[in-house]
């Protein structure tokens, strides 16, 4: 791992830094491949990556292409705060029964009540089940069930999103959930290591703004490339990465 200078345990936590630097990265699958070689030295049973949609997928490609194991997609939506959208105040993920993970220092900080999240909740399952029918159709997602999943997302600003991925996971029983983003917020980080088993994070800035200002490519992914993403994250998990786009 060229360019590292220190290794930090924490608890259950790996946190991988610079010290004086902060690591830009040219898209999100690089930041994968970045990714997946950082958790080449850590031992997994019957791993499996789950990408969060959308900005998650690419990601998770690079990082399952680098350790040569499955991967799958997560749907997971965040609920932004009224102008600043990516600042969650919430996350919902959809499954059997829907888990929804209320961040109440923003909602306390914006004057957001749980109705209102809940409100919202109901407009990002009706988008979770639109991805679901593009992203898996009718094939049987992965199973989890008494295997190690790593979690992955390009960036955690707040952690809702993984946290409420974490806990719907959880339900599925799972040997061990690891975490795995580029970036992170410190505070961030302090709360996923109290919800995953370990967690992984190639940045953690003390000056953190928002997720985009650490890549170079930023923009939002279309459904047709998540769709051709997760084809070939299925297809071949060996070798390098060729995406349908490098702009990923």
């Amino acid at each position: 791992m060229r360019g590292i200078k220190a290794l930090f345990f924490r608890r259950a936590s790996l946190v991988l830094s610079r010290k004086g630097a902060v690591m830009s990265f040219a898209t999100r699958l690089e930041a994968g491949e970045r990714l997946g070689e950082a958790c080449r030295g850590l031992v997994f049973e019957k791993p499996l990556v789950l990408g969060l949609a959308r900005g998650g997928v690419p990601v998770a490609v690079g990082v399952a292409r680098r350790l040569g194991v499955p991967m799958d997609v997560l749907m997971v939506r965040k609920i932004g705060t009224p102008g600043y959208a990516e600042l969650a105040s919430a996350a919902v993920v959809d499954g059997q029964k829907p888990v929804i993970v209320f961040n109440e220092e923003v909602m306390r900080s914006r004057s957001i009540s749980k109705s209102d999240v809940r409100a919202a909740a109901a407009d990002a399952l009706r988008e979770i089940e639109r991805r679901r029918e593009l992203y898996v159709g009718r094939r049987t997602p992965v199973e989890v069930t008494d295997r190690d999943v790593i979690l992955v997302d390009d960036g955690a600003a707040t952690g809702s999103s993984l946290r409420a991925a974490v806990d719907a996971v959880r339900r599925k029983s799972p040997l061990r959930i690891t975490i795995a983003v580029p970036v992170a917020a410190h505070e961030a980080l302090e709360t996923l290591k109290g919800v995953a088993d370990q967690v992984i994070c190639l940045e953690a800035p003390e000056r953190f703004g928002s997720v985009s200002e650490f890549y170079q490519d930023f923009r939002q992914l279309t459904d047709d490339e998540v769709v051709a993403l997760l084809e070939t994250g299925r297809i071949d998990t060996s070798g390098p990465a060729q995406p349908p786009d490098r702009a990923l």
